[in-house]
């Protein structure tokens, strides 16, 4: 089972290909945003690597950072396009504690959606 480590929450096992966004909502009890449900829409669930960060990331992902203008950022990611299929550390950076959100969003499915086209990062 892959570890996550969540700066400020724990390392916590997971298991091996859940979503990201998804791990740090169940396993690591975090307060991720995921307004749109988890299909790379919103980046509300922006998180920033810390080490072990993927080399593929989905063409949603990549495209939806250039539209919003976060590509200059090193590390900085959507946990709703990213498996854990690796160890991992992470910082939760968009969590709904300090904001007006009333909730964190509808809970993503359990794949990657849209359905992934993989590319390098």
């Amino acid at each position: 089972m892959p570890k996550l480590t969540v700066e400020g929450f724990g390392v916590f096992e997971v298991p091996g290909g859940k979503r990201l966004v998804l791990a740090l909502e169940d396993q690591a009890r975090v307060d991720q945003l995921h307004a749109c449900g988890g299909f790379a829409r919103c980046t509300t669930c922006r998180v920033e690597f810390i080490a072990g960060e993927p080399a593929a990331m989905t063409e949603a992902e990549k495209n939806v950072l250039q539209e919003k203008g976060l590509t200059s950022r090193p590390g900085l990611r959507l946990s709703c396009q990213i498996l854990c299929d690796h160890d991992m550390s992470v910082r939760a950076i968009s969590r709904q504690s300090g904001t007006a959100r009333k909730d964190c969003g509808p809970r993503p499915a359990d794949a990657i959606e849209p359905p992934p086209v993989w590319t390098g990062a």
